[in-house]
């Protein structure tokens, strides 16, 4: 989430690196799913960093390369099980190699989320580049809405301990930025309006703040405040996509699950 110094270094990364992403994001297929793949490894790698697995190398290679043929797999073929399977299997050879650490495995799996449902909700039709902007909206502006309204508002902490920053006006503030936000494109977009958008946009947003404390947990736990440098401002790959993950992740289960042939218009068409 946006934080206060961090806030110059932030906006620049940000303005440097949405284009780029968005223009990715409309060209879709390899390239689309080359720059998850790459960052799904990216998070395999702060992973096993924070949370120190040993053997550290061996472990991050086999998760960053079943990250990387899952993507292959699921861009070649369109098989999300078979991308699943071959995610699974690598968190389990992580896990042997690092001698039973269950987070080699951790790291694993949340790399596939980074790199696997993004790519399957794209996929190469219209909608597909719809419903991806739609979670952009919905996350970023949750991110936006929740800094300004909880430093406008104040008031009660949402959970002191694991993000003394964060506050309950703000998380409420940035659930109705975001719910708006994901609204407005669809409308946009030209998608004939379905109240059930409210609700998908709330619970995502929701999700996402969960996802942004989930990491706070991880790095509390080991005792760093970033999982990375990469990205100025932000810190890791992580650091900047810890809600987007949990958001994307349940876009995805909820697309599969009502359409699994396409499952951007099971996310979106009500």
């Amino acid at each position: 989430m946006i934080g206060g110094k961090d806030l110059g270094p932030r906006t620049l990364s940000a303005a440097i690196l949405a284009p780029l992403v968005l223009a990715i994001t409309w060209f879709g297929d390899w390239p689309f799913a080359l720059i998850w793949a790459l960052a799904g490894i990216a998070i395999v790698y702060e992973c096993g960093t924070v949370a120190r697995v040993m053997p550290r190398l061996p472990s991050i290679a086999i998760g960053g390369a079943a990250v990387l043929a899952a993507s292959a797999v699921l861009a070649a073929t369109g098989s999300g099980a078979g991308a699943t399977m071959i995610c699974l299997a690598g968190a389990v050879l992580a896990i042997l190699i690092a001698r039973g650490r269950l987070w080699a495995g951790a790291g694993v799996l949340c790399g596939a989320v980074a790199s696997l449902p993004i790519v399957a909700l794209r996929d190469t039709d219209q909608l597909g580049f719809v419903a991806v902007l739609f979670l952009y909206a919905v996350v970023w502006s949750t991110d936006i809405g929740a800094y300004f309204t909880g430093r406008t508002f104040g008031g009660p902490k949402l959970w002191p301990r694991l993000s003394p920053n964060k506050t309950w006006s703000g998380a409420v503030g940035g659930a109705l930025c975001g719910m708006a936000a994901g609204i407005a494109l669809l409308l946009a977009a030209g998608l004939v309006f379905s109240p059930i958008w409210v609700v998908l946009g709330i619970v995502l947003s929701a999700v996402a703040q969960s996802g942004d404390l989930a990491e706070s947990a991880f790095k509390r736990a080991f005792g760093v405040k970033d999982t990375g440098s990469l990205i100025p401002g932000h810190g890791g790959v992580l650091d900047r996509l810890d809600g987007f993950l949990a958001a994307v992740l349940l876009a995805g289960l909820i697309g599969f699950a009502r359409n699994d042939l396409a499952p951007a218009a099971g996310l979106l068409l009500w």
